[in-house]
């Protein structure tokens, strides 16, 4: 019986670790995604794929922000699946307390002491490098104070993050939100 439950356990645990993440071939250093075999609902490669994600939050001071790198994992995934890159169109609007995540250096080190790189705008130099827009919310920006001086030159300040998610869902951008 004990032989039998080992070899059990040792045909589910390499089974289950098989599956790596993968980097992408659109931003290599983030993103990284699991290939999926054979899925039944099929992903239409021939559509201009346009999505906005809604970022209100962020996690670890010391790590790039999960909810941006899903840019990163969106624009992998897809290209990956047959998806040509000019096909994606994507943006992401962030607002509340992500916005601290488009800080300079030396202003991410001020919130976050004992961090003196933001790991953040690496992710978001190479995002914006593929075509994708970073808004930031400027009532959420003025509101913790990051102004355009203190952030990444990546990013575009709106008068709003609603204003931002309304005129890109009015332009047939695709709401996703976690």
């Amino acid at each position: 019986m004990k032989k039998a439950l080992f070899l059990l356990f040792i045909l589910f645990s390499t089974t289950s670790n098989s599956q790596e993440l993968e980097p992408g071939n659109v931003i290599p250093h983030f993103g990284k995604t699991f290939n999926v075999e054979s899925p039944e609902f099929k992903t239409d490669t021939t559509s201009v794929l346009k999505v906005v994600f809604d970022v209100d939050r962020n996690f670890k001071a010391s790590e790039p922000n999960a909810l941006i790198e899903t840019a990163a994992r969106f624009l992998n995934m897809h290209e990956k699946a047959g998806v040509d890159p000019k096909n994606m169109k994507v943006a992401l609007v962030l607002h509340g307390k992500a916005v601290h995540d488009v800080l300079k250096d030396e202003f991410y080190a001020e919130i976050n002491p004992e961090i003196s790189q933001n790991p953040n705008l690496p992710l978001i130099e190479a995002l914006t490098n593929k075509g994708v827009q970073i808004i930031l919310c400027g009532q959420s920006a003025t509101y913790h104070k990051v102004s355009k001086e203190k952030a990444s030159k990546n990013v575009k300040f709106a008068l709003s993050a609603m204003t931002a998610l309304v005129q890109l869902q009015n332009n047939a951008y695709q709401l996703i939100k976690f």
